[in-house]
C-alpha cells in the first residue's frame, strides 16, 4: 500500500476549504461561481464561508431552513471533488443548479428541466463504479423540485438527462475549424429518440456518487440552448436557483414528516404543509 499522502488538515477540506461548521446538510451545486450571488439573493440571509479555485461556498437560510451553496466549476471531475469533500464535512443532500441544452421539441429557452436519471456519458463516475450502474436522482429530491416548480408557477419538464464531458464535441457541436467527432452528427437525434430531455455536464456524476454513498441528489437546470429549434439565450437563470432553494426547504419539511411518522422514506401519503 502507498503511504498516506492526503491533506493532513482533517478539519478543513483541501479543495473547498470548508469544515463541518461551515455548511448545512443540504447544499446547492451551481457550476459557475458567479451564479452564487443569484442563488443567495433568494435567501433570508447568507455568509460567504470560503472561496478557493472554482469552489465558492456560502451558507444561510431560506424560509428559516439552513442551506448552503458551493460552486463546482465546469464538468464532472470538479463536481465529484465537491461532492466528496462536502460529504466529508456532513452534507447529505445535493441539488445541482445549472443550465442545459434541451433536445425535445416541446421545450423552450427559459424552461426548467428536473433530472430523474442520467445517461453517464461523462467519465468521472466510471472511475467509481461499473458502467452499467445507473445514475438515478433521489425520488425525494425529484418530488421536492417538482413541488417547488409547481408552487412557483414555472414551466418545467422532468425526465432523463445526458451528462457529457465536453461542451463541444461531446454534445454534438462542431469543434475548432469545423471538426466533427465520430458519431456527433446524429448524437442529439438519437438521444431525443430515446426520450432524453436535456444535455449538461455534471448531473450523472453527482447522482452516481450520491447513490454510492447513500446520500440524496438531484438536478434542476434552466434551458439556455434549444437544440431542436436552434436558439440560445441566457434566460431564466434565477428560476432554477429559486426552485432549488424552495426544494431544499420542502425537503426539510419532508424530513420532519418522516420523523413524525417514524419512517425512513417520504412517500405521497405523507402530506407536507408549509
Amino acid at each position: 500500500m502507498p503511504g498516506d499522502s492526503e491533506d493532513p488538515n482533517a478539519d478543513v477540506q483541501y479543495h473547498l476549504e470548508v469544515g463541518p461548521d461551515d455548511v448545512a446538510e443540504t447544499v446547492l451545486l451551481p457550476g459557475n461561481p458567479e451564479r452564487l450571488e443569484k442563488i443567495v439573493a433568494h435567501w433570508d440571509d447568507h455568509e460567504l464561508m470560503a472561496h478557493h479555485r472554482e469552489y465558492r461556498t456560502a451558507t444561510g437560510t431560506y424560509e428559516g431552513t439552513p442551506i448552503s451553496v458551493t460552486s463546482t466549476g465546469i464538468g464532472s471531475p470538479s463536481a465529484a471533488i465537491a461532492v466528496e469533500e462536502l460529504a466529508r464535512v456532513g452534507c447529505e443532500t445535493f441539488l445541482r443548479v445549472g443550465s442545459c441544452g434541451a433536445i425535445q421539441p416541446e421545450m423552450s429557452v427559459g424552461d426548467l428541466v428536473i433530472t430523474t436519471g442520467a445517461v453517464r456519458q461523462e467519465g468521472t463516475s466510471a472511475e467509481y463504479v461499473r458502467e452499467d450502474y445507473p445514475a438515478v436522482a433521489d425520488h425525494e429530491v425529484v418530488s421536492a423540485l417538482i413541488a417547488a416548480a409547481e408552487r412557483l408557477g414555472y414551466e418545467y419538464h422532468a425526465g432523463l438527462t445526458m451528462s457529457a464531458d465536453s461542451f463541444y464535441a461531446g454534445q454534438g457541436r462542431a469543434g475548432y475549424d469545423g471538426f466533427e467527432a465520430a458519431g456527433s452528427a446524429d448524437l442529439v437525434d438519437r438521444l431525443a429518440e430515446a426520450n432524453v430531455k436535456n444535455i449538461e455536464m455534471e448531473a450523472s456524476a453527482i447522482c452516481t456518487l450520491a447513490s454510492i454513498y447513500g446520500l440524496r441528489a438531484g438536478a434542476v437546470c434552466t434551458v439556455y440552448a434549444d437544440r431542436d429549434g436552434g436558439e440560445f439565450r441566457t434566460e431564466g437563470e434565477s428560476r432554477a436557483a429559486e426552485t432549488a432553494s424552495l426544494a431544499a426547504h420542502l425537503l426539510a419539511k419532508m424530513d420532519e414528516r418522516k420523523r413524525e411518522a417514524g419512517v425512513d422514506r417520504w412517500h405521497a401519503g405523507l402530506a407536507i404543509e408549509d
